[in-house]
């Protein structure tokens, strides 16, 4: 049966699980894409990615030329209507393709019903595109292309700049490189990318920061086999900064997949004794992969950071808590984010940050320093666990973070994410205070 699918109907079937809370973008969409004919996988891609970044747009759109939404067992169908608008407004694919081929999707999913309701839409559409576009901007949903929950919340807590992030969120993500020093300078690299024909210029945070003008295999990259160069966003670069660790320094990177801080920390600095944390074993296959390529060694463990079983009691000097959370920074590379996560995940997130912070703590020797990090643009899951923290622990203090990037808040750091820069993230700095 999936043989005889058409791209469209491979669509919808790729992306209908996102929509029932079973899986995500990165976890359905390789398989998906695997079954596809190999000549249809990078627009089936593109497709995919473009409906879930703006699926509150087209649902409001659709919204205005159906009767009555679709019920929930009728989501394969919304996926289609969705996608076949992204299409007609933003691709370059011919109308008719589209429409016929979404019309024949319909059969191909067990839902012909759909296919006079797909097709009278998609028509209208065609007609009356002007008309329909101004009238959607008096709908929440299009204007602003966020779920109510995501929109409410960032309306409160950054009253300044919420518009600004969802701009942002909504651009395809740069490709961002981190040049491994160990191995050349980034001015090296960049000689290196010129004579390959490949546009780029240096970061603005990070020393060892590289944008490139344009996404590209990272298999056409020079020396990328070698380990001379990783593909890691700007502000994740930050942590091996802000920690900066000094040759015979023990260092835990807890919750450490893929890999990316734990493999600049060895770049940084290749004399420390370092270990990697990682809850789920599959993803800590991700860690072993990347310190191959790099030529790197660590011990990487299975453990949750939120308890001791896999502690030896030997404490750290310094520990990278890169935490779990909501990812809302990163919502521009991965825009399922938007249907995946709701309100109530905020709570349960900072339940369980302040949790492994409190058991890491434990580890962390006096004197020595924790870094913080998260992917959220939530205070929730940053400066209010770190306020939370500091009033449980009589032992820490903070640490300001002088830099000039993101902005200072009371309990850390905050960055947005940037239209051509780095991604949404949060730090903060803390010391265990030396026993009096």
């Amino acid at each position: 049966m999936s043989e005889s699918l058409n791209l469209r109907a491979r669509v919808a079937r790729a992306l209908l699980p996102l929509l029932q809370q079973q899986g995500s973008l990165s976890s359905v969409l390789p398989n998906a894409l695997s079954r596809a004919p190999e000549r249809d996988r990078p627009l089936m891609q593109q497709i995919c990615y473009g409906t879930m970044r703006f699926w509150f747009r087209y649902e409001a759109l659709a919204s205005l030329m159906l009767r009555k939404p679709f019920h929930p067992e009728e989501q394969d169908v919304q996926i289609l209507l969705n996608s076949a608008l992204y299409q007609l407004d933003q691709l370059q694919a011919p109308d008719h393709a589209v429409i016929n081929e979404t019309v024949e999707a319909c059969k191909q999913i067990g839902k012909p019903w759909a296919g006079k309701l797909i097709n009278a839409i998609l028509r209208r559409f065609q007609r009356e595109k002007s008309e329909l576009l101004q009238q959607a901007q008096s709908l929440e949903g299009y204007r602003f292309n966020h779920p109510e929950w995501i929109l409410a919340k960032l309306k409160h807590n950054w009253p300044e700049c919420w518009q600004q992030i969802l701009v942002a969120n909504d651009l395809p993500p740069p490709m961002c490189l981190r040049v491994n020093l160990q191995r050349v300078d980034r001015d090296g690299y960049l000689r290196l990318l010129a004579a390959a024909g490949i546009e780029a210029v240096a970061g603005q945070h990070s020393a060892a920061a590289i944008y490139l003008n344009q996404p590209m295999a990272v298999d056409k990259l020079p020396q990328f086999s070698a380990g001379w160069v990783s593909v890691q966003d700007e502000a994740a670069q930050l942590a091996a900064e802000l920690m900066s660790p000094a040759a015979g320094m023990r260092l835990l990177d807890a919750c450490a997949a893929p890999g990316g801080k734990l493999c600049h920390l060895l770049e940084h600095q290749p004399q420390i004794d370092i270990e990697a944390l990682e809850l789920e074993p599959r993803r800590a296959v991700r860690i072993q992969e990347n310190l191959q390529r790099l030529g790197l060694n660590a011990p990487v463990k299975i453990g949750d950071a939120s308890d001791q079983e896999w502690w030896n009691k030997r404490p750290y000097d310094q520990i990278l808590v890169d935490a779990p959370c909501s990812a809302t920074g990163v919502i521009r590379r991965n825009p399922d984010i938007k249907l995946l996560r709701r309100n109530e995940d905020i709570l349960t997130l900072a339940a369980q940050q302040l949790a492994i912070l409190g058991n890491l703590w434990g580890m962390l020797k006096p004197g020595g320093t924790l870094v913080y990090a998260t992917c959220s643009i939530f205070p929730q899951e940053n400066e209010r666990i770190i306020e939370r923290f500091l009033r449980q622990q009589s032992d820490a203090r903070l640490v300001p973070i002088e830099a000039d990037w993101g902005i200072a808040r009371e309990f850390g750091r905050q960055l947005f994410p940037q239209p051509t820069g780095h991604d949404g993230f949060f730090y903060a700095r803390l010391a265990r205070m030396q026993e009096a």
